[in-house]
Order: C-alpha cells, then sequence, then structure tokens
C-alpha cells in the first residue's frame, strides 16, 4: 500500500447517527495499524475552525463501539459556510501537519469538506445520516437504527391504538427524504405511507380506513415524513371525513438515539476502514458508498448528481399490501 500520508484528523459533522462511533473507531484503529498518527477535531467544522483537536490513541476508541451518538461531538457551523471560515479550517490543518481529513456526515458536511479540498486538503467523507439520502450509496450510517427505533416505538403505538380503536399518525424524521417512512412504513404493516416524493391521496387514506373499520379492524398506524405534510393537518382532515378518532405522536430525535444495529456497526466499521485505505493509497476528494453489498470508493462529487432514485416499487408494494 503506497503510503505519503503521515497524520490524518477525522471529525463528525450535522446530525448525529447511530453507528457514528463505530466508524470514528475503525478510522483511529486502522489508522495506527498502517502506522499514522491520528487526530480527532471535537465539534466537527466549528471546533476544527477553533482548533478543538485531541490526539487519537488505541484507548480512547475503546468501549465506543456500541454507542450511539458520537464521541467526538457534533454541531452546525455558520462559520464554514464563510470563505473566512474556510480558510480558518484548512490553516488549523496545516499548521498541525495534518495530511488529510475524513469527515463523516450527510450532504452538508460533504460540501464543507469539498472547500477545503479546494484549498489543498485531502480529503474522503463517510456517508452518516439517518436519512440515507446521499446519493452513489445504497446505505449510510445510522439509517437502519432509525428504522428500526420507529418500529419498537410503533410496537408500543400499536397497543394503545388497538385498545381505543384510534386511527394513529405517526411522524417521523427525514426532511425532504421519505426513506424513513417508508422502511418503516412496511415494517410496521402501516395502511398508508405519506412521503415527500409522492403526492398524497387523501381520498386513498379514506378509503383504506374505511374498509379497515368495515371488516372490524381496531386501529390504523398512518407512517408520515416529516417532509410530505403536517402529521396534525391530515389528522384533523381525517377525522372530519371519517369520524374515527385519531391521535398524532410525532417521534422526532428519538430515531436518532439509542445503540446502533448490528448492521450499522459493520457498515460503519467497514466504511471507516475503507476511508483510510483510500487515504493510503493517495487518493482524495473520494467517499465510501456501500453497492450491492460491497464497500466502495467512488468521487465526492457523486453525492451531488441525481438525486437518489425514490424506492417506488416498494411503495406499491406498501399500497398493495395494505388494501
Amino acid at each position: 500500500m503506497t503510503n505519503t500520508v503521515r497524520k490524518i484528523a477525522v471529525l463528525t459533522s450535522g446530525g448525529d447517527a447511530p453507528g457514528m462511533n463505530a466508524a470514528i473507531r475503525a478510522v483511529v484503529r486502522k489508522g495506527i495499524y498502517h502506522g499514522l498518527e491520528v487526530f480527532g477535531i471535537r465539534k466537527g467544522y466549528e471546533g476544527l475552525i477553533h482548533g478543538e483537536f485531541i490526539t487519537m490513541h488505541l484507548g480512547a476508541v475503546a468501549d465506543i463501539i456500541h454507542r450511539g451518538g458520537t464521541m467526538l461531538m457534533t454541531a452546525r457551523s455558520q462559520e464554514m459556510l464563510t470563505p473566512e471560515g474556510q480558510k480558518n479550517a484548512a490553516a488549523q490543518l496545516r499548521y498541525r501537519g495534518i495530511d488529510a481529513l475524513i469527515v463523516i456526515g450527510g450532504d452538508g458536511s460533504f460540501r464543507g469538506a469539498q472547500t477545503l479540498s479546494a484549498q489543498g486538503i485531502a480529503i474522503v467523507g463517510i456517508p452518516g445520516t439517518i436519512d440515507n439520502d446521499i446519493t452513489g450509496t445504497d446505505l449510510t450510517i445510522g439509517f437502519d437504527t432509525a428504522v428500526n427505533n420507529v418500529v419498537q416505538a410503533v410496537s408500543k403505538i400499536r397497543d394503545t391504538a388497538t385498545s381505543h380503536d384510534r386511527t394513529f399518525l405517526v411522524e417521523v424524521m427525514g426532511r425532504d427524504c421519505g426513506n424513513i417512512a417508508l422502511q418503516s412504513g412496511v415494517a410496521c404493516g402501516a395502511e398508508s405511507i405519506l412521503v415527500p416524493e409522492i403526492e398524497p391521496d387523501l381520498d386513498d387514506i379514506v378509503a383504506k380506513l374505511e374498509r379497515g373499520h368495515q371488516r372490524g379492524k381496531h386501529h390504523s398506524i398512518i407512517m408520515v415524513a416529516e417532509g410530505a405534510m403536517s402529521a396534525w393537518n391530515l389528522g384533523e382532515e381525517l377525522r372530519q371525513r371519517t369520524g374515527f378518532e385519531t391521535r398524532v405522536t410525532i417521534l422526532g430525535h428519538i430515531q436518532r438515539g439509542g445503540n446502533p444495529s448490528a448492521l450499522d456497526v459493520v457498515l460503519a466499521s467497514q466504511m471507516g476502514g475503507k476511508a483510510v485505505e483510500i487515504l493510503c493509497a493517495g487518493e482524495t476528494d473520494r467517499m465510501t458508498a456501500c453497492v450491492n453489498q460491497e464497500i466502495q470508493s467512488l468521487p465526492l462529487q457523486v453525492a451531488y448528481g441525481e438525486r437518489k432514485p425514490f424506492n417506488k416499487v416498494l411503495y406499491d408494494l406498501a399500497s398493495q399490501l395494505a388494501i
């Protein structure tokens, strides 16, 4: 393995995602295995600009693989959006003689990384976001855990829904992406799934509720992606049109919390190790990606190509199964 890199740093940026700690651990231990000095940067780009560096050794990442959140902490930096902030961030890395930076985060984090790349900093991005909205990779770190968190919460909600003969609308995260709603909706057997990618058909939702009620169904679950429409407004609309009692549960940040799933830990470990390999091979402006269950190196700009396609086949199947 050709290695002109001697010092690398790693940071987590944007929203936290379960599995980020496993990725940090993999970067640190893989880096040390190849004889590199590894530094962690606390609080994302904000910490980078203000010089919050810590030396990472083997013990620094002990007992974190199973923990949610990120040991390096994260923040959203307004300063990094400015040319002066970007210049200061690159200067901090050069001052410490750091050859390359690994950024774990979502699409906004990758954009910040590109501004550093333009200043000559070697960059590799690791996609870490519960939204699974990064183009080029089948999975992002944290998505599987978030879906499982939703499924576990809905299993509890269903008990109350059944006991009281209610229709529950469960609002999940995802910004303008419906992947969490779709995957968790299928896993929960939701009667309807509302996502930003597809215009909601309220007549169809009402018809499904009424058909279920006619055959003696005592509860219904409707999954609503936060970017699709207001769950509160939808609940009131359905109450007026059907007369059924509705309740809204907004899961919010509970979806991000807790220990990462085994899938996310393995994915994060593979991506963290791959990121170090990419840098040791002398490559830059790359991202790690899971493609057909294989971890690959792709150009970072792939993340900004066409929008990641929505799984319309799975969406249609969910609708067919909820007749």
